[in-house]
């Protein structure tokens, strides 16, 4: 089949290079030293799932109209990416693999002729150097689209998808996104930090500010009406416990999280867009747990004063100590 990635980066290169070692045909787009190392290396790919390097077509748009595409970039890329490409896309199936929430709705609506399906990609992968892909965690990837049954479209591309890497249509896709929103919540703190994953929830202060996020994100998650969907060990009936127990409780998700990691350190999406000097998708995560909040009426004050600080390292360039977070979030978490 002829498939087409937009975005090569970490989550887009490995869905690229584990296609091709199943025998696709497959084209992706990427920009700058990204795209100068697919065209003279290919894509080198890495770690959990072994070993390929997929030399496949690459440009910074789509060159040839595919028969499936998958839509990999972070997401404020997204509509840019869309657009450019909006051509190819156009009345076949578009599989939109992002964080947040906003994904799959910007696409329906830039592309009305496409079948659009979101995927939540629960893997973990660093893409620190140009053209090389190694992931770091396995695990699934799953497909839909609404709070319904999964879409005819989200069944067969999680068809075509799980013949090289696990993939699995789901039921209630939005409430599935929702608690994917739930396990991004460990991005931040590494952003801040320039630590692991696994550092920051190894460190009693900054697990706690994971868990108090969590817990924020949870409640406004349940002011909005959502049943949560179960994925990573998370389901609504463990958010719903987090969203009410006491903090130093709740605490036992964030430390359950960071046992599903294993033992590869993981700096997660944000902490490696800072590492390539990208702006990250912070207002995306986070930031979207703050306006899904103003929506319902409610606040989020810790995620807003985690968002601010990810977005005080965008511009400074300058990591933060964890004694130095924890007293920045001090106020914040004892009011």
């Amino acid at each position: 089949m002829r498939i087409g990635v937009i975005g090569a980066g970490a989550i887009g290169g490995t869905i690229a290079a584990l296609l091709d070692r199943v025998g696709h045909l497959v084209e992706v787009t990427a920009r700058g030293e990204q795209l100068a190392a697919i065209r003279e290396s290919g894509i080198r790919l890495d770690g959990g799932w072994g070993s390929h390097t997929a030399r496949v077509a690459a440009a910074e748009t789509l060159q040839t109209r595919p028969e499936l595409a998958f839509v990999c970039t972070k997401a404020q890329d997204a509509p840019a990416a869309i657009r450019a490409n909006a051509a190819l896309l156009d009345g076949i199936t578009v599989v939109v693999v992002q964080n947040g929430l906003a994904g799959l709705a910007e696409a329906e609506r830039l592309l009305p002729g496409s079948d659009c399906v979101g995927a939540l990609a629960l893997y973990a992968t660093s893409y620190l150097s140009p053209g090389r892909v190694t992931v770091t965690t396995t695990a699934n990837t799953y497909l839909g689209a609404g709070d319904g049954a999964a879409p005819r479209a989200a069944v067969d591309a999680a068809r075509i998808l799980d013949a090289a890497m696990p993939a699995f249509a789901i039921d209630n896709f939005t409430g599935a996104q929702w608690t994917k929103l739930m396990v991004n919540q460990i991005n931040a703190l590494p952003a801040i930090t320039g630590l692991s994953a696994q550092e920051v929830l190894g460190d009693r202060r900054l697990r706690a500010i994971v868990t108090a996020s969590l817990q924020e994100a949870t409640r406004v998650g349940f002011a909005r009406g959502v049943r949560y969907g179960s994925i990573q060990g998370l389901d609504d009936r463990i958010l719903r416990f987090v969203a009410r127990a006491p903090r130093w409780a709740a605490q036992a998700v964030p430390l359950l999280m960071k046992r599903r990691m294993g033992a590869t350190p993981n700096p997660g999406s944000t902490l490696q867009s800072l590492r390539r000097g990208q702006l990250t998708e912070i207002d995306y995560l986070n930031g979207a747990v703050v306006a899904e909040a103003e929506a319902a009426g409610v606040g989020a004050p810790v995620n807003a004063a985690i968002t601010a600080l990810v977005h005080e390292v965008e511009r400074s360039g300058a990591f933060l100590a964890p004694h130095e977070v924890a007293e920045r979030m001090r106020s914040v978490l004892e009011a």
